[in-house]
């Protein structure tokens, strides 16, 4: 044990530690000739529900009375008094149960001395009348029931913290400007410690009331703040949690506050400091970094769970993670047996149909509102029951002193997993130390080597028993830490992550899946603040902490299955190497295991686009471009209605032609680069021969301008949207055949709105459309009719664009946002606004290309999830982009009339 043996821990869950003084603890009987050698000199703890001698020799053991036991608390009046102290500084403490803590500096269960005592305490420095008034009033606040303590206590905390200020003599620099001051709490486990909060414009201090932090005053420099994360604590919206670099003081920092506007005050005025410079940490990019196989299980299930309120600040909201193996009896653990694994897709309760089948004719007997399962998952109890041999001291807080029964103690994995699996009342998944290789299984070792009891079999209570198949604590993670990131894991783990943080957590999908509890664990089943019985809401709020409580809802729509087959070194490190070439080759790696293993052609590792050729031909806009086949030349169209050819090798134009009296929007090259289709203004669909030089023929396609075409080349399918609201999917029109309206028109797919940009899957069974209020539809082309409506933008939808495997979807518009959809469930899997209007993209699955309203271009990673280069390509829009099918030749094309060619490379 440290010297400092005082903690808050030693305190109940939330109670306030005020202040203390140094005095003198003797006994009753001492006289004037003994009174030296019976006295004990320390710290006398003023607390909100109890008070606490913290004697100097650390041999002896603290004392701690609680107010609600104590008889009388008075200033003593005995013979002595008057001699030991002329202002008879003397404090008396009649109580009928007092509590012995660390006696000879060993941590143990506490010893409760049931028996009338009297304790003495003579104040050294500070005056009777400075201490005792306060003591009687937290006495006489002990005396009410919990609620109305509850309420009495805070108005005392508020009454003494009101008159506390910030003290300026802190700050670090002269020239700082204060931002705001408010109050609040730093938040660790089972502590709640008031204090002083101060903003200025160059960091954030913490000072707290009392001197039991191992500072005076916290600070921490704006600069090495690095997340700031608003929480629910203790049922509300009032926590706040900072994350900081390595370098600073702490490296993170949990508050909370009187009510969420306070607490939302501090946040915006965070934000608000130019200085503070946030890790992107969006949701959206970790989900696609986590498909993609850049972010471990491990890593990502770390991070859901901080989206959805759990912290390791916080017992009642613990992180939770899942059991993920079911095989502890083996001598050895096959990570390559599926028979190994739990199944992900079934709660813990669900896991045995014979105790299921049970749950649910016992919830059928229920009256309204019925649950399956009356434990929760995971509860504060849950977590210590894992963690009582690293934190001792928190259970002996939780638990008023106490160890668990022996037998009730984390003393197996093979045993608790058969528990929760067979047990009627028992469902607890596992936390983070299960898969944590850096912890090395701590929390699986007696290191303290505490005396827990023996067994109802005789066995002394030590480490914990592990599987057969595992050699010791580091083996038993490790390979734990090995079966999550598992491919078995990785398939499946989407589907727990349904059940605890998505769409099957609550209503009708929950009950499908076996996922129902007790109404008091989920969020927003009450309202606390409306509850005006100061009894009854506090009898909830010590239900619903004891019963645990559902993360919030991150996810609303099926969570997306994860990439497997991905290379090995895509690893789970996070910060980004210092070696530009070496993260190249990480990405080039990827997309060469992925070419592999997807089966479609994949664009060359590149960062950077160099200008090969350019040309200023158009009289206004260009509107379209493409690149042929072959690469050998290149064709745009612009509203001055003409159709212009390049040579990519001779790097001049070839051909100029005038196909419309209107302008003309898009346009296709056929696989066989000889024709091209071309979409019109005047309504027409054109078919050109790029062969011979002239128009083959011209149909009628729209009742208004055709604004956007696609190709589909599996079955030879064209794809026409107009400004009149429809789309229409045509048969019959390559090698130069005429088309046919009649025959040839084989669907109609009709929109509130002007059509903008399509989209074909390479097997041409699913057909994207946007629109110009923003809409994203998503039609089965073999039915004909809408898979799906996804997310909208807020303004126009310029281009949208299907991955080569036809899994994802990449959106742009008129509201600078670009958006990245998981098809498979329909999640928008990331999105990004940026500085300007998003006009055009193209992309490979991997590597994305997006024009901007201001003329430039920027080339995103979409594997790491970040952007590789911003490049200034033209004067004005950037209205087209396009490339060859290897991505070795890129053509973009602007409101500045030029066409520019250009070739990806390596920017390093």
């Amino acid at each position: 044990m440290e010297k400092e043996r005082f903690s808050l821990l030693l305190l109940e869950p939330a109670e306030i530690y005020f202040e203390d003084f140094s005095a003198f603890l003797f006994p009753v009987d001492a006289n004037e000739h003994d009174f030296e050698k019976k006295k004990q000199i320390g710290r006398l703890k003023m607390c909100s529900k109890s008070i606490v001698f913290d004697p100097k020799d650390i041999n002896k053991p603290l004392i701690k009375i609680s107010l609600k036991e104590c008889l009388n608390i008075s200033e003593w009046d005995g013979e002595l008094a008057a001699k030991l102290s002329p202002k008879n500084n003397v404090i008396a403490v009649n109580c009928k149960q007092y509590v012995e803590m660390l006696a000879g500096n060993v941590l143990a269960p506490y010893s409760f001395i049931a028996e009338k005592h009297k304790f003495l305490f003579l104040l050294n420095y500070a005056r009777l009348t400075d201490c005792l008034p306060q003591i009687c009033q937290l006495h006489r606040a002990s005396t009410l029931p919990a609620a109305e303590q509850s309420s009495m206590i805070a108005a005392i905390v508020y009454s003494r913290q009101s008159r506390v200020s910030f003290d300026t003599l802190w700050l670090e620099d002269l020239y700082e400007k204060v931002i705001l001051e408010t109050q609040g709490s730093k938040i660790t486990p089972l502590v709640v410690n008031p204090g002083r909060i101060l903003l200025t414009s160059s960091r954030l201090y913490f000072q707290p009331y009392n001197n039991v932090e191992s500072y005076p005053v916290l600070k921490i420099r704006l600069p090495d703040i690095r997340r700031i994360v608003q929480r629910r604590f203790l049922l509300r919206q009032v926590g706040l949690e900072i994350y900081c670099d390595n370098n600073s003081q702490v490296t993170h920092l949990y508050l909370s506050f009187k009510s969420e506007v306070e607490r939302d005050s501090l946040y915006h005025g965070l934000m608000d400091q130019p200085c503070v410079h946030l890790e992107n940490t969006e949701q959206e990019m970790m989900t696609l970094q986590w498909q993609n196989g850049v972010l471990s299980n491990y890593d990502y299930l770390l991070y859901i769970n901080s989206m959805a309120d759990r912290t390791f600040n916080d017992l009642t909201q613990y992180p939770v993670f899942p059991w993920v193996i079911k095989d502890y009896s083996s001598s050895e653990l096959n990570l390559d047996d599926p028979k190994s694994y739990r199944n992900l897709s079934k709660p813990v309760g669900a896991l045995s149909e014979v105790r299921l089948a049970r749950l649910k004719e016992r919830c059928k007997e229920m009256s309204p509102p019925k649950f399956l399962y009356g434990s929760h998952y995971s509860a504060p109890g849950f977590a210590l029951f894992y963690l009582v041999r690293k934190f001792p001291h928190y259970m002996l807080c939780l638990q008023n002193g106490r160890f668990d029964h022996p037998d009730r103690m984390f003393n197996s994995v093979p045993d608790v997993w058969k528990n929760v699996t067979t047990n009627m009342s028992d469902f607890k998944e596992v936390i983070p130390a299960f898969y944590d290789a850096e912890g090395g299984g701590d929390f699986l070792v007696n290191a303290y080597g505490i005396n827990f009891g023996y067994r109802h079999d005789g066995t002394k209570i030590g480490d914990v028993q592990l599987p057969p198949w595992s050699t010791g604590p580091q083996d038993f993670v490790r390979k734990l830490r090995d079966a999550l990131e598992s491919d078995h894991v990785s398939n499946t783990l989407n589907h727990w992550i349904d059940l605890i943080f998505g769409y099957k957590q609550t209503g009708s999908e929950a009950e499908k899946a076996d996922n129902l509890f007790y109404y008091l664990c989920y969020e927003g089943a009450i309202d606390l603040d409306s509850i005006q019985d100061l009894n009854q809401r506090h009898a909830l709020e010590v239900q619903i902490m004891e019963f645990g409580q559902i993360p919030k809802q991150i996810f609303t729509l099926p969570h997306p299955q994860r990439l497997t087959g991905l290379p090995p070194l895509i690893t789970t490190n996070l910060e980004e190497s210092s070696n530009a070439t070496s993260e190249m080759e990480k990405s080039s790696a990827f997309r060469d295991r992925v070419h592999s293993v997807s089966h479609f052609p994949v664009w060359h590792s590149f960062s950077t686009l160099r200008n090969i050729a350019s040309f200023q031909s158009h009289k206004e806009a260009v509107t379209a471009v493409a690149v042929a086949e072959n690469k050998q030349f290149v064709v745009s169209v612009g509203q001055d209605s003409l159709l212009k050819m390049y040579s990519i090798s001779e790097k001049r134009q070839v051909r100029s032609v005038t196909l419309s009296s209107m302008a003309l929007s898009s346009c296709i090259i056929m696989p066989d680069d000889k024709s091209l289709i071309v979409g019109s203004w005047d309504n027409n669909i054109i078919l050109y021969n790029l062969e011979f030089g002239r128009e083959m023929d011209s149909v009628r396609g729209h009742e208004d301008a055709v604004s956007c075409l696609a190709w589909g080349s599996n079955n030879q399918v064209l794809v026409s949207g107009s400004w009149d609201c429809s789309v229409r999917v045509w048969q019959g029109m390559a090698d130069g055949r005429r088309i046919k309206p009649s025959s040839s028109l084989t669907a109609q797919f009709d929109h509130d709105a002007h059509i903008t940009c399509l989209s074909l899957t390479r097997d041409n069974k699913l057909l994207v459309s946007g629109t110009q209020d923003g809409d994203l539809f998503v039609w089965s082309v073999e039915t004909q009719s809408l898979n799906q409506q996804l997310p909208r933008h807020n303004d126009t939808v310029y281009a949208a664009s299907f991955s080569p495997d036809g899994n994802k979807l990449v959106s742009c518009g008129e509201d600078k946002t670009f958006k990245v959809f998981d098809l498979t469930s329909g999640m928008l899997v990331y999105t990004k606004t940026l500085d300007e209007e998003l006009r055009c993209l193209c992309w490979d699955g991997f590597t994305l290309i997006l024009g901007g309203s201001f003329g430039n271009l920027y080339i995103w990673d979409l594997v790491q999830v970040k952007l590789l280069k911003q490049i200034s390509a033209h004067i004005g829009a950037v209205t087209a982009v396009a490339s060859s099918n290897d991505g070795t030749v890129v053509v973009t094309g602007g409101e500045d009339r030029r066409v520019v060619i250009w070739k990806p490379s390596s920017d390093s």
